[in-house]
Formats: C-alpha cells, structure tokens, sequence
C-alpha cells in the first residue's frame, strides 16, 4: 500500500505540475507573440495533448497487463513519466528554438498521458487484487489517494519556488525546478520492481494460462469492447462529474482567479493546496466505508452534492475571497467528488472478470479522461470568453454531476453486506 500511494503519488505530481505551468507559466514560454488569453488557451491545449494520449497509453498498457503481469505495466509507466516530466524542465523556450519549443511540449506531453494512461490500472489492480475482498474499497483508496497527494506536491513545489525565485526569473528557469525534481520518481520505481510481488489474482490466471483446456483471450481490450461496452460507458460516466469539479479547481480557477478576479498566484495556490488536503480523508473514508455499505450509496451521494453545488460553487469564486473559495473546492471538489472517487478503484474492477479486468478498468477510466478531463480548462476558459459569466461552467458541471448521478444508477452494486450487519439491521 505504501509503495502503491508513494508511486501514484509522485506519478500524479508529474501530470499535474504541467496544469499549474500551463496556467501560470507556458503562455509566455512557449507562446510568447500571442495575447494573455490566446497564450492561455494555447496552454490549456497543451494540456489536453496529455489527455489525448491517455487512453492509447491505456490500450497498450492494459493489454500489457493483462497479459504479462500488473507489476510490469506499472514500472514501464513511472519511468516513461519521470523521464518525459524532466525532459519537459530542460525543454528550451520559444525564444531560443522558435516553433520546435511548443511542438516538443506537445510530445513531452503526449508521452506523459501514455504513461498516466496505464499508471493507474496498475496500481489499482496491485492494491485491490492482493487485499481480502471486504478490504478492496480501503486498500484501492492508496491508489487514489494519490491524485490529491500527487496535487498536493506539486502545488507545494509551485508555491514553495515561487517564493524563492520571482518574477522574471521565475518564467525563465524557476517554474521548471518542479520538473526536474521528478527524477525522485526512478528509487521508486527500482523498489517496486526489486520488491514488489505481481498480484495474487493475476499469478493464479497465469498458472490457469498453463493448463492444455485453458483458452486465454489474445486481445483483451477488443474483448472488453466488443463484449463489455455498456459497462465501459457507465463506468467511465461515474468518473464524469468528479473529474470535471476537480479539473475546474486545480487548472480553470486558478487562472480565473489570477487573469479574471486579480488575485495573487500564491494565494490561489495556497487555498488549492488546502482543499486537496481536506479531500484526502474524504477519499479513504469513503472506500473504507464502501467495504461495508455498498459502493453505489457513497457515489450516489457524492454525485447528488456535486450537482447541487454547481452553482453555489461559482457564486463564492466570484466573491473574490480565499475562504470563500476554500469552502467552495471544499465541499464540491473534497467531499463530493471524494465520496465518488474513493470506492471507484475497487467498484471498477469488481465490474470486470479478472482476465480482462486491467483492459476494462482503464478503458472506462481512461474514456472519461480524454472527453472530460483534458478539455475542462479549457472549455471553461472558452466559456468565459463567450459569455462573460460563469453561469455556463456551473451549468456544465451540473450537467457532468448528473451524468456521474445515472450512471451510478444504471450499475449494480458489487458488494453483499456482510451477514453480521444484515442481522444486526433487523
């Protein structure tokens, strides 16, 4: 567990330290003849190339790991990451190698999203495939509790050199300390891959491999697609919600909040900072409770809060004040997309068989990715600029928070309430 929040962690540190560059930094960088909005815009698509590369980096991993092992997969991806996150902070300006600046970016980002792409199958089938089965919900929460970890690193890194190295300085070499700080990825990766077993699921479906009556699917993901899609449209419906809230806070807010309503970089930082550590417990809360309860009523619940607070959500951005805006990302992006995401590792996987589990988990993962994640910033910066209110980005994340709402509906529950409980109940 350690070694799954430690890996995912640091994993998702790379990812997201590239939306904070993007929103503060890459414009100017990488797109310096063009104006602050279209420099942001610009970013924000840079953004999305990581997005785009996502769910091919799925199909290859997932196959990858489905056929030859969990464990392989994951070390393939954190050092494809590590290594394109650090490329990306030795990656010379538009100044210095005109239009090759920009177009390397863009494969720098496209190779991080192969990797996040099948990073997180991994790590979720390690943590849940070798716990007990009324222990998934928790041990899967390692694994995700290392997107608002992995946030949190990064925004520290943000904050903490941005301090340190202003101004001029700061567009010229400070933003990428961050980056190059990602090499710390590689002693995880040696321990994982020296220590780590494969999981035991996977170990028992290779012993079965072996026997002469055993027929072993060649494609994993075409099955998965050609067999499974309505669960991989409903599974990647429930990420919906959650991840449009959580792109909006880390990546849009953020700008709006320094382009838009004139606050300082490092107060915005710092109250995106605080909202993620508050969403941590939410997380493993959640999947914990999950293991007794049922995973549905948690996502039920979390989906219900987050449409409710689409637009009470932006009317405390608006205020202009740091606690009204920590107590937005608090109880939208915390406790509502927290109590959806936390059970979400295990309840993925309990939908698939475990021969094709790896390809189905990360093709419904990954498809929420590449149509909502990615484009979040910068539909919501696009947004903006049309209307002139952000009216339209609650009313987008409403729509997003409703999507998560049926999906959850339509699915069945994977847990049976221990029998203890069920007689204690009546």
């Amino acid at each position: 567990m350690a070694a799954g929040l430690l890996g995912s962690s640091i994993e998702w540190y790379d990812f997201f330290i590239y939306g904070t560059a993007a929103a503060l930094v890459f414009g100017k960088v990488f797109f310096p003849d063009s104006s602050p909005l279209m420099g942001t815009l610009l970013s924000f698509s840079t953004f999305w190339a990581g997005f785009l590369a996502r769910p091919l980096g799925g199909v290859v991993f997932a196959h990858l790991g489905d056929k030859t092992g969990r464990k392989p997969a994951l070390v393939i991806c954190l050092i494809l990451v590590a290594t394109s996150t650090c490329a990306i902070g030795l990656l010379p300006s538009a100044a210095t190698i005109g239009v090759a600046a920009p177009i390397l970016l863009v494969t720098l980002r496209f190779l991080q999203g192969l990797a996040v792409g099948g990073q997180w199958g991994g790590v979720t089938l390690l943590l849940t495939e070798t716990s007990k089965p009324d222990q998934r919900g928790r041990a899967g929460t390692f694994g995700q509790m290392g997107v608002p970890f992995g946030l949190l690193l990064g925004t520290g890194a943000f904050l903490l050199v941005g301090e340190l190295v202003q101004g001029a300085d700061f567009v010229s070499w400070g933003w990428r300390v961050p980056f190059l700080a990602s090499a710390v990825l590689f002693p995880v990766v040696l321990f994982i891959q020296m220590r780590i077993e494969d999981s035991p699921e996977f170990r028992a479906l290779q012993e079965r491999a072996a026997e002469p009556a055993t027929t072993a699917s060649r494609a994993p993901i075409l099955e998965v697609l050609q067999q499974h899609w309505k669960k991989v449209l409903l599974g990647s419906g429930l990420l919906f919600g959650s991840n449009a809230i959580f792109y909006v806070s880390v990546a849009g807010v953020l700008d709006y909040g320094v382009r838009e309503l004139g606050l300082a970089r490092t107060d915005v930082l710092t109250v995106t900072l605080l909202g993620s550590a508050l969403g941590v417990p939410v997380i493993f809360f959640a999947g914990a409770l999950s293991d007794r309860i049922g995973r549905r009523p948690l996502m039920l619940t979390g989906a219900a809060i987050m449409a409710v607070w689409a637009f009470p959500y932006f009317w405390l951005i608006n205020t202009g004040s740091l606690a009204a805006i920590l107590i937005a990302n608090t109880i939208g992006a915390g406790i509502g997309s927290g109590l959806v995401y936390g059970p979400l590792a295990a309840y993925l996987g309990e939908l698939f068989e475990p021969r094709i589990r790896y390809s189905g988990i990360t093709a419904a993962y990954q498809l929420a990715a590449i149509l909502v994640s990615g484009g979040t910033p910068f539909l919501m910066t696009a947004l903006l600029a049309s209307t002139g209110s952000t009216a339209s980005v609650s009313a987008y994340l409403a729509v997003m928070a409703l999507c998560t709402l049926g999906c959850a509906l339509a699915l069945p529950e994977t847990v049976t309430v221990p029998r203890t409980a069920a007689a204690t109940a009546r």
